[in-house]
């Protein structure tokens, strides 16, 4: 199995998301943006946290135009898996990837906490080690987290089973407590908090490792 990292300037969190790919058994290499294309045979991309381009504009909106997304959307067109945490989930609703937009929090404060997250669906490889309805413990760190979309889309959002988690206390504002989306295939997830970040007993919390070891049993069971 084989992931690939991207790296923006101002992305800070590619190396956890290396990290935990690595522990999960997969083979992976960090991508920079000005690459126009992915290593062969990528299985995953990982889009990382962090400030890509310094937030400017809009987050993630100058790194949805970076040369290396057009090979970022061709790998999911074609089925390709992408986990995208935090500004990685920024950059794809901006690149038109995931429905919705992630606006400034309710109040209008950078938040920095662990928070409990409900599994809404594990009908998807990146849930399929969770049990529905289970309570993970997951760090946060954003100040655009509030996740907001028209009526329409939360409608179909929930009625296609694309809510992959729910905060159990929205910390942010974000409509109907959306925490992370699937695409139609579910072989997207774009999420808020850092699973990364709770993949490893010194991180003092370990929810966050099933995501990545159910993520890769999925994919060699495929």
């Amino acid at each position: 199995m084989k992931a690939a990292v991207l790296v923006f300037p101002g992305s800070n969190c590619d190396r956890d998301l290396a990290v935990a790919f690595r522990a999960a058994g997969f083979q992976t290499e960090m991508v920079w943006h000005k690459e126009t294309a992915l290593p062969e045979g990528t299985d995953l991309v990982g889009v990382p946290g962090g400030f890509s381009y310094g937030d400017y504009l809009r987050c993630g909106a100058i790194a949805a135009r970076s040369p290396v997304a057009a090979a970022l959307k061709a790998h999911a067109d074609r089925g390709g898996y992408v986990f995208a945490p935090c500004n990685g989930f920024q950059i794809l609703t901006e690149a038109g990837m995931l429905p919705g937009a992630l606006l400034r929090n309710a109040g209008l404060k950078y938040i920095c906490r662990t928070v409990g997250l409900r599994v809404e669906e594990t009908d998807s490889a990146f849930t399929s080690a969770y049990d529905k309805g289970q309570v993970i413990d997951i760090p946060i760190a954003h100040h655009e987290g509030n996740y907001n979309a028209s009526p329409e889309t939360l409608k179909r959002l929930n009625g296609d089973g694309r809510v992959a988690f729910r905060y159990v206390d929205t910390p942010n504002g974000a409509m109907d407590g959306i925490a992370g989306i699937l695409s139609e295939n579910k072989r997207v997830l774009g999420m808020m908090p850092h699973p990364e970040r709770a993949a490893e007993p010194a991180h003092g919390n370990t929810d966050g490792a099933a995501l990545f070891t159910g993520l890769a049993q999925a994919l060699v069971a495929a």
